[in-house]
């Protein structure tokens, strides 16, 4: 054997054991009970993630309680948890210890480039220290006529749709709509789409919705999963997209296609925003200027070297920011008009609150930031969705290093003797469940699964305030938690009040008939059942007032 290939089998076997080391050696977790492996190559992976998991995380919850050890990929021992103070050490006092995993961080380097989804460490920190003041609440202010000024739009194509009667209208593709348009307008000061009927898409607008689909495709999550960190450094840039070009395999190319399409519009917006900024010149589309990208680059200009962020991480954040804010805002939006659909009593209730509100301004305008957002029946309504219907129901994280994570709430071992910290070792992932959280009947008590937006008009139960939840929001951990939590809940908040306020006030939603499910993904979508299943759809019917 000569030397070349005695290393290639070194390194092969290095990978090898690095995959499979903590899959074959004792583990600190095979004391914690757990479901039995459904197969060696996916774990319980294939029903932990399925899309229809609804009745097996249940299950897991019943049976283990909120500490339990699962098995991943390959056989991989893992940490599944959403005991509240093990969650507010992970997301809080450890977080530096459990950080995002290798596959999240590389697989939104690769689509999105360095922004706040793919940066780790004091790299992060400088991001989001840049950021953070976009976010505060006088510039929400600021942006709320941008918001009422898109919203209007919309009620405007509803109404049109529905002036001869009532009209069945696919709720969640203008939802989508609304909300890429709401943080395209406030978040890069740019203009995609006119919300008017059969209007021609962008191609960016076609890049991001299609963008969950085509990475939460099974295959894809396995394979960014197990080959991901293994490849994502090999060679050069270029060698890799060579790589990309050549492997022959339709979703990965559509993947590609994706990234191009939203890097491409992302550099031309930040080059024709530097050149107007160059000439003392806008957009012309936001207010004063006061977009998320106008005020970012304008803060960069006068960093200090230290703290400024490069070309490249300003490019970053907005991919980044247009794709957080996009599929989770719709979701909530469509689950938030289905759920008013369903509940009548609710719907007219609340379309009572917003009339009496519009009705109290002295002039009949749109209402200020401070009304809309402190309206108690909207908040509560928002609040209780957000509790029981998550955008997203997990989120993954790694030990950076060997760490003890104590638990509020005592398990039992296999071996019979109770657990009250368990020991994680270096390189073990762990999944924390946050609407296993938001419904954990130990905390919210036996209707824990009802929507009932009436819980927060009263004090919350003494057992979710005891229990210290770390959630950056109204006790849940829809938002996460720490430095890498939610950066625009407050935007989201805003974004899903102005349009709610504005077509509850001109229409009623009522279910259509077809049967709608909801599927986990990335994301949680709706899909009609007997229909297609990769395409989100929600037909309700919509009625002027």
């Amino acid at each position: 054997m000569g030397p070349i290939q005695a290393l290639g089998l070194l390194s092969i076997s290095w990978a090898l054991w690095k995959l499979l080391r903590h899959r074959v050696l004792p583990s600190s977790l095979d004391n914690i009970p757990g479901p039995a492996s459904e197969s060696f190559l996916t774990g319980v992976f294939s029903k932990l993630f399925d899309t229809d998991a609804w009745a097996y995380q249940k299950s897991l919850h019943r049976t283990y309680g909120n500490t339990i050890r699962i098995h991943g990929i390959l056989g991989e021992k893992e940490l599944y948890t959403y005991d509240p103070k093990a969650m507010h050490h992970i997301f809080v006092k450890d977080q530096s210890v459990f950080e995002e995993t290798d596959q999240f961080i590389q697989l939104n380097n690769l689509i999105f480039g360095p922004g706040i989804l793919a940066t780790l460490g004091e790299q992060h920190r400088k991001q989001r220290k840049m950021l953070n003041p976009i976010f505060s609440i006088a510039h929400l202010r600021g942006m709320t006529p941008i918001f009422y000024k898109i919203t209007h739009k919309l009620q405007d194509a509803f109404l049109k749709k529905v002036q001869n009667g009532p009209q069945e209208i696919e709720i969640v593709s203008w939802m989508t709509r609304t909300a890429l348009e709401l943080v395209c307008q406030s978040g890069l000061g740019h203009s995609f789409d006119t919300l008017e009927e059969d209007t021609a898409p962008h191609p960016y607008s076609i890049a991001v919705k299609t963008l969950v689909p085509k990475v939460a495709n099974p295959m894809m999550r396995y394979a960014t999963a197990f080959l991901l960190p293994l490849v994502s450094g090999i060679g050069s840039a270029s060698f890799r997209r060579w790589a990309v070009n050549t492997f022959p395999w339709k979703n990965l190319h559509d993947v590609r296609d994706v990234v191009d399409i939203l890097h491409s519009t992302s550099v031309n917006i930040f080059e024709s925003k530097k050149e107007a900024m160059a000439n003392g010149g806008g957009t012309g589309l936001s207010i004063e200027e006061k977009d998320i990208m106008s005020i970012l680059m304008k803060a960069n200009m006068t960093a200090s070297t230290e703290e400024s962020l490069s070309r490249d991480e300003l490019i970053g954040q907005m991919s980044s920011l247009m794709f957080a804010a996009m599929d989770t805002t719709s979701s909530a939006l469509s689950r938030l008009l289905q759920l008013l659909s369903l509940h009548q009593d609710v719907q007219d209730k609340l379309r009572k609150e917003i009339n009496d509100a519009f009705e109290a301004e002295p002039e009949r305008g749109d209402l200020p930031y401070d009304k809309i957002v402190s309206l108690p029946y909207l908040d509560a309504i928002c609040r209780e969705t957000l509790r029981l219907h998550s955008p997203v129901i997990m989120a993954r994280r790694v030990a950076r290093r060997d760490i003890v994570l104590p638990l509020m709430v005592p398990i039992k071992g296999l071996d019979g003797r109770e657990i009250s910290e368990v020991y994680v070792s270096k390189g073990t992932n762990v999944t924390i469940g946050l609407l296993a959280s938001n419904t954990n009947p130990a905390l919210w008590g036996a209707d824990a699964d009802e929507w009932k937006p009436e819980r927060w008009l009263s004090p919350l139960p003494d057992e979710v305030i005891a229990a210290h939840l770390p959630g950056v929001y109204a006790n849940l951990m829809t938002f996460i938690a720490g430095s890498r939590a939610c950066i625009g809940f407050k935007f989201s908040q805003l974004e899903m009040k102005v349009v709610l306020a504005l077509l509850i006030q001109a229409f009623r939603f009522s279910p259509s008939k077809a049967e709608i499910a909801w599927k986990i993904g990335g994301i949680v979508v709706p899909t009609v059942v007997g229909g297609d299943k990769n395409t989100p759809q929600l037909p309700i019917i919509v009625e002027k007032i």
